[in-house]
């Protein structure tokens, strides 16, 4: 019998939605059954699966994987937790894909699936695909076993080898999530003095919502930071694939300037290599990347964009603004919140500087957040190609990557289409706050030509 999904939940980068409204255990079975087509007429045999720490993730897992042994899919469940678990059981294992049940950094109402098959990430027109499969019941019919494999230990192991950090006092925020077992596990391991808050895995984030780019969320940390006179803080967001931190003072470390402090040892070993960071990413990255020998790399924003750019170039790291870091150099190229931290712990040791001397010499700037406008989604491309054609008759200094990101004598703005939601999403950054007004003014007067006001 077929099945239809709600079009909303067949997003870019994932399938995901709300639990009980708009994603049910039936949307799950026929991904299964939809994914198990694709990968078998791949010549795919046995997949990994893991889930998250939500409340209906086990549902969810036991539906998806009816669906895939139904179709003749060997199932290997390696069971709760962070979705790089799941990416590294699929690297390790033999397996041809994996699927992680994770609603990411969503609220607890929400749940989805993030598929890998055969080397690559299933996103974009594929997922489409996928729901076009089960529209028509487009399947095909098996008998596919389950084992259960616990790739804890070795992904510890993994995570700590080659480990030449120095000891510092570290605050870590789980946020209850799906990351809290690995990280209690691994913390006794790591040199130094370790203060955990949050690590019990908890799918209703009773303390905060799991989001570490996002400064509010951040508010623990730091309290943790400041009371016990520590280094530096780390947190993680809901499946521990993005991370935040803070200094000693209790300055946020944003993506970009973690980027930016990871690449000097890579750089070090790997002279000229190309390091990529998404169009949110601060001029001030790319300026120094180039400047310690490497090539920087501006590419479009979305973990599974930014991952097939770094197979295309041979990258050894890229990172996005949004907390996501893919080390290649050393480690398998899928992003891992814990592996950052730990590399970040090494990055730091090597630099022969506090985390807070290595923020403190970043150049000054001030930016704005990200900046959503909503709008029609008939006209969400459209407005980004209107802006872009002015520009470019006015002869303005413009890339169109992702969207369009225009440098200007005060600094840059920048004006892209969301892939996952209908809105616009604009940023700006500038040497002071009166260049930074004018910036936005930019951004302003260009949507109000398309019929956009904020």
């Amino acid at each position: 019998m077929s099945h239809l999904f709600h079009p909303s939940i067949l997003r870019e980068y994932d399938v995901r939605g709300i639990v009980g409204d708009t994603l049910s255990e039936a949307d799950a079975r026929a991904l299964g059954k939809s994914y198990a087509a694709l990968a078998i007429a791949e010549g795919a045999k046995r997949i990994a699966v893991g889930r998250d720490g939500r409340l209906h993730s086990p549902a969810l897992e036991a539906a998806l994987i009816d669906g895939l042994t139904q179709s003749g899919l060997d199932v290997v469940r390696v069971g709760m937790g962070p979705s790089p678990m799941l990416y590294f059981a699929v690297a390790t294992l033999g397996v041809d894909g994996g699927i992680q049940v994770t609603g990411s950094h969503n609220p607890a109402d929400y749940n989805g699936f993030k598929m890998l098959l055969n080397g690559r990430s299933v996103f974009g027109e594929e997922i489409q695909a996928l729901g076009r499969r089960a529209e028509i019941a487009d399947w095909v019919e098996g008998l596919g076993s389950v084992s259960e494999v616990d790739v804890i230990p070795a992904y510890l192991d993994a995570l700590l080898k080659g480990f030449d950090g120095q000891a510092y006092r570290i605050g870590w925020d789980n946020g209850n999530g799906a990351g809290g077992e690995i990280l209690e596990r691994l913390l006794p391991r790591l040199p130094g003095e370790h203060h955990a808050i949050y690590t019990e895995v908890d799918g209703t984030f009773p303390n905060h919502h799991p989001v570490p780019t996002v400064e509010a969320n951040l508010a623990d940390l730091k309290a943790l930071v400041a009371d016990k006179q520590l280094d530096f803080g780390i947190a993680f967001d809901g499946d521990a694939d993005r991370i935040g931190a803070v200094d000693a003072t209790g300055r946020v470390i944003w993506g970009d300037q973690l980027l930016m402090i990871l690449a000097a040892p890579v750089l070090k070993e790997l002279p000229g290599a190309t390091i990529i960071a998404d169009v949110k990413a601060s001029q001030t990255l790319f300026d120094r990347i180039a400047e310690m020998g490497g090539k920087p790399l501006m590419w479009k924003t979305g973990h599974s964009l930014i991952k097939a750019k770094m197979k295309e170039t041979g990258s050894p790291l890229a990172g996005e603004m949004s907390g996501h870091i893919f080390f290649k150099h050393q480690w398998y190229g899928f992003d891992d919140a814990l592996y950052a931290a730990i590399r970040l712990i090494r990055a730091v040791s090597d630099s022969g500087q506090s985390l807070t001397e290595l923020r403190s010499a970043m150049p000054p700037s001030v930016a704005t957040p990200e900046l959503r406008f909503e709008v029609d989604p008939a006209r969400k491309f459209a407005i980004v190609e209107e802006v872009a054609a002015r520009l470019a008759a006015d002869g303005a200094t413009v890339d169109t990557t992702d969207g369009v990101r225009v440098n200007t004598d005060d600094g840059w703005w920048l004006l892209r289409a969301s892939n996952t939601q209908d809105v616009l999403v604009a940023r700006a950054e500038a040497k002071d706050e009166v260049g930074l007004d004018r910036l936005v003014e930019a951004i302003d007067d260009q949507l109000g030509l398309s019929g956009v006001t904020r």
